[in-house]
């Protein structure tokens, strides 16, 4: 092994070893995808223009969102909104997910803010307190299954317009699919943690970690109602703002890619080096294997396959791909239905699950929680097509 860890968790390799040779090879090649097509200064200038475009278009007004629902899930949580929906939850979670009622906490942090949200309420003993050993890795992904939720549904809804009709049914057949594909990658992931815990070994907890909050309580802030909603409001408007500058590199770096490996030349059939240009890789791809994604999916071009591969990365990305789908005909209500699931369900999760299993001191299960969390998403995307299409049919 050429992998060493430091007294902080640190990993150090060899300062040259076989990927310092091999990365900027396969680096050089996959540019020249791009360069040998569009030109290398066309490139250059489409990746910057279309960056630019994404910041000004899509993050600017994501943040706007963020900020809007940040606030407004500040106040649900302070005035008990969120202690309500976690006791009406409590019930379904052992007999649905196999996992203690207080996780539904973790279903409703998440949902309203991001995947690491799980992580604040792992780091509380009265949190850990209600797990087994081999339940507590499978947080990450009941947690990730939920990320950015809010924010996804409220942004696909809000395509209705241009889409030119509602699309509320389409949002909650993809929630509907969402949680399906949560219940899979959840109850896969315990398959496996039971074999290597057991069923009956008790979490270890520290006793230097949070202390107790009162039973049935929760923490509000302080003030009468009016100081009380400013409070909430600001707070969560400030936490909106943080979720949306978290979003920039994804969208920016992520997105960039995805839409020049999706789009093709401008109108005119020639490359310029203006934005959203660029080599239609995807679609081919997908081409190929539509056979295959068209029952699975229904998605009613190859192109829409790129948002579901941009949602592993960045969440945030893939909502950007939704709209200009949609702008060029390309996405139905359908595909809303697809993208609202497997956008939420997976949210992300290759960008966040290494760092959320690190975090919870369960290293070697990493690779269990993506392949598990990878099926769940691929499940949440079938069942919402499906039952879009039984729902539309009636």
């Amino acid at each position: 092994m050429d992998t060493q860890r430091g007294a902080k968790g640190t990993a150090y390799k060899k300062e040259l070893g076989w990927e310092t040779f091999l990365f900027p090879l396969i680096f050089v090649a996959f540019f020249s995808l791009f360069a040998f097509r569009m030109g290398l200064a066309n490139t250059i200038n489409t990746m910057m223009n279309t960056a630019y475009r994404l910041l000004i278009d899509t993050v600017l007004y994501l943040t706007a969102v963020c900020v809007i629902m940040g606030a407004i899930s500040a106040l649900l949580s302070e005035f008990g909104f969120v202690s309500l929906l976690n006791r009406l939850l409590q019930p379904l979670m052992r007999p649905i997910y196999g996992m203690p009622g207080a996780a539904a906490l973790g279903v409703v942090t998440t949902f309203l803010s991001d995947n690491p949200a799980i992580l604040a309420l792992a780091d509380d003993r009265n949190f850990r307190r209600y797990f087994k050993a081999y339940q507590f890795p499978a947080l990450t992904n009941l947690g990730t299954a939920f990320g950015m939720g809010l924010i996804v549904c409220s942004y696909m809804y809000s395509l209705s317009p241009l889409m030119g009709r509602p699309l509320g049914l389409a949002v909650i057949v993809g929630l509907i699919g969402a949680i399906i594909g949560s219940v899979i990658s959840t109850r896969l992931m315990l398959a496996f943690t039971k074999k290597r815990f057991g069923k009956e070994a008790a979490l270890d907890t520290a006793e230097d970690e949070c202390s107790l909050m009162p039973e049935k309580m929760r923490p509000v802030r302080s003030g009468g109602i009016g100081a009380r909603v400013m409070a909430a409001i600001l707070e969560g408007g400030h936490n909106g703002v943080k979720m949306g500058v978290s979003i920039v590199p994804g969208v920016l770096v992520v997105c960039t890619l995805v839409m020049m490996l999706i789009n093709g030349p401008s109108e005119s059939g020639a490359y310029t080096g203006s934005a959203y240009e660029g080599i239609r890789l995807l679609p081919f791809l997908a081409g190929k294997i539509d056979f295959l994604l068209k029952p699975l999916f229904g998605f009613t071009s190859p192109e829409a396959v790129g948002v579901p591969v941009t949602a592993l990365g960045a969440a945030g990305a893939s909502l950007s791909l939704s709209a200009a789908l949609i702008r060029q005909g390309l996405a139905g209500p359908n595909d809303i239905a697809v993208f609202t699931a497997m956008c939420m369900c997976w949210s992300g999760y290759l960008s966040t699950h290494t760092s959320m299993m690190d975090s919870l001191s369960c290293k070697e299960l990493i690779g269990k929680a993506i392949g598990c969390h990878t099926l769940g998403g691929l499940c949440a995307g079938v069942a919402a097509h499906w039952l879009y299409v039984l729902l539309a049919a009636l």
